[in-house]
């Protein structure tokens, strides 16, 4: 039996499918990143449902091709573990060149794509539960509750968690149902702040069961003081856009160490975590009723209301008067 994972409210479980392969890779490539979707067999139209929600700054989607597919080729760059939850049929995940694990209903697998190849095959009848998570919000929760990053031997494990009956299947679950009936609420502020926590955290524990890393032990690289100090500076002073010699100054190391020291303990630059920090920024204050949009832009150092809008667009999957009207309406 497929358990109850359906984050879609009522009125969005009736749409019809997408059969336009152009509209689902826009579509997918917004949602989770770029990657190379291959049908099985020749002029394969696909009978695709989409739906996303954000939860924090993680993205649920409830997902399937409607056909048979090998995908592949997902992008580093953008940074992102994929957390894959199988609904219905079989799916099969690529844990290497010679080893793949066939996943059944109820049961997920984890990968990071930032820093491992991971190719996945799914059978005709699939549906999916999908979770893209930034890998700086792995790391940052690491940082924060145990004062270290998790080195390469967890980022670079690949593995099946939860399963049925499993407390990662049942917080999908509580995830899934309050989402359907509270989608503003998980997007945003207190409730999805705190959800987001308890999914990354439980993430986290069972990955690194999974990958015989302790958490709590010497073996995970500890963070460098002057980290934390350019994370609390970018936090405290992003509204006035420092530049990154700004914040390496701050945290008394030169710009170069600090891109590194990013990138190899946050898994993003500086220059991103301040752009992210900013659009959550403008976020918050639309969901909390502002004036205008275009005073909250500018509040947060937004000159060009075009490529302001245009980056909003690509991080919310909506434009920012769409985010107001929601939160004022609730």
């Amino acid at each position: 039996m497929s358990p109850d994972l359906d984050p879609r409210p009522p009125r969005s479980r009736n749409t019809s499918p997408e059969s336009d392969w152009d509209a689902i890779r826009v579509w997918t490539d917004d949602k989770y990143m770029s990657f190379d979707v291959q049908p099985i067999g020749r002029n394969i139209t696909p009978a695709s449902s989409m739906f996303s929600v954000p939860i924090g700054d993680i993205t649920m989607t409830h997902f399937r091709y409607g056909v048979e597919v090998d995908l592949q080729n997902f992008d580093p760059d953008a940074g992102n573990v994929l957390v894959l939850t199988t609904l219905q049929g079989w799916t099969r995940h690529a844990a290497g060149t010679r080893h793949e694990t066939e996943l059944t209903v109820g049961e997920t697998f984890v990968a990071d794509c930032s820093r491992v190849d991971y190719r996945l095959a799914a059978a005709a009848d699939h549906l999916q539960l999908n979770l893209t998570i930034p890998h700086r919000l792995l790391s940052d929760l690491a940082l924060q509750w145990w004062g270290r990053v998790p080195d390469e031997r967890l980022w670079s494990h690949r593995c099946a968690i939860g399963g049925p009956k499993s407390p990662w299947l049942a917080l999908l679950t509580y995830a899934t149902r309050t989402a359907s009936v509270a989608p503003a609420a998980v997007a945003t502020g207190r409730i999805g702040r705190n959800l987001q926590e308890m999914i990354l955290a439980q993430l986290l524990d069972e990955w690194s069961h999974s990958a015989g890393v302790d958490l709590t032990d010497s073996p995970t690289i500890a963070a460098p003081g002057y980290v934390r100090t350019a994370v609390q500076y970018i936090e405290d002073h992003a509204k006035d856009l420092p530049t990154v010699a700004d914040t390496a100054q701050a945290a008394g190391i030169s710009a170069r160490a600090l891109n590194g020291a990013f990138n190899k303990y946050l898994g993003t630059s500086p220059r991103a975590y301040l752009i992210e920090r900013r659009l959550q920024g403008v976020y918050r204050a639309l969901t909390a009723g502002a004036p205008s949009v275009s005073s909250v832009a500018r509040e947060w150092g937004y000159v060009n209301m075009g490529v302001f809008a245009a980056a909003y667009r690509r991080r919310f999957g909506e434009n920012p008067s769409e985010t107001m009207a929601r939160g004022r309406n609730c």
